[in-house]
């Protein structure tokens, strides 16, 4: 599909020699089409890795997609230039009066961290509460799961003792929801969490349907009975060395982590990794762009039906 984005975004150039169409601003101009909007909050600290790889995932539909981005106002990234931040992304107060077809938020390296010690967490809060108002389907990554949970079902922040890092198998609930048509009873999904889905929280303390998981990872996908809010722990996103670099990085830091699981041929980090989970990654998002928001959206963005 043609990604709408601005002409010098650094993703542009990337996914073009991948030979995705991207459809630049200038080009999107003389076209009379109206695409989906979309929203991404973007809370990882490489940013520029981050936008390349989850508008690569939304590549695989003929729908035309428009992507804003937004960041957490005045947050200063560590990982990203002052530049790229100040040129590309929008405050929230330049975006909350607007209505989207679909939303994503990202997850956060903050799994050991306290909701209260987040310093955007506030402002987090409100932006999750005003999705659900102005976002048709908003689909929230990783740690973003646990902040969703903890602003709609009130559940508190549950977290392992170990990290849970590696690619794992996962087995599909009910293959009749649009979500996941076309998934394999058992597929890949790369972890990288502290956060703790068990299923019997779900169960339990939510009215969300678990569409997939495992004994190991708990729950990996699960849905708010209005298809308005879709929670997926893991990293479908994740490029084929994007594991490997975080344990590098951890390596380097003295955090002694353990070799990432189903990763590694022989666990030998020396050995260049291969991703098992692309095609899965390309389904997920094409069939949320495709079932829960372009076949649920109306055609005027006007907050007509967002919301109830």
């Amino acid at each position: 599909m043609p990604i709408k984005i601005p002409d010098t975004l650094p993703a542009a150039e990337i996914l073009r020699q991948e030979n995705i169409f991207v459809m630049t601003e200038s080009r999107a101009a003389h076209q009379d089409i109206r695409p989906l909007k979309l929203l991404l909050l973007n809370l990882m600290p490489k940013k520029i890795e981050t936008e390349t790889q989850i508008m690569r995932k939304l590549s695989n539909s003929p729908l035309q997609v428009q992507i804003d981005l937004l960041r957490i106002d005045d947050h200063v990234s560590k990982n990203t230039p002052k530049a790229h931040i100040d040129t590309f992304y929008q405050d929230f107060m330049h975006v909350q009066d607007r209505y989207y077809d679909g939303m994503i938020i990202t997850g956060a390296p903050l799994g050991l961290v306290p909701f209260e010690k987040v310093s955007y967490w506030d402002r987090l809060v409100e932006i999750i509460q005003w999705s659900k108002f102005h976002v048709t389907s908003t689909m929230f990554l990783c740690w973003a799961v646990q902040a969703a949970l903890n602003v709609f079902y009130d559940i508190p922040k549950l977290t392992m003792d170990t990290k849970l890092s590696g690619v794992y198998l996962h087995e599909t609930s009910s293959l009749m929801e649009p979500l996941i048509r076309g998934f394999d009873d058992v597929f890949w999904a790369p972890h990288s969490r502290y956060a703790q889905f068990d299923t019997e929280t779900f169960k339990t303390c939510t009215d969300l349907t678990i569409l997939a998981g495992s004994n190991e990872v708990g729950v990996y996908l699960a849905v708010s009975p209005d298809k308005r809010q879709v929670y997926v722990t893991g990293h479908a996103e994740y490029d084929a060395d994007t594991l490997h670099n975080e344990y590098m990085r951890d390596l380097a830091a003295g955090i002694n982590p353990k070799i990432p699981v189903n990763y590694y041929r022989n666990d030998d980090p020396s050995i260049p990794p291969k991703a098992t989970w692309r095609s899965h990654g390309f389904l997920l998002f094409s069939n949320w762009l495709n079932y829960y928001v372009y076949q649920a959206t109306p055609y005027v963005l006007n907050g007509d039906g967002q919301g109830s």
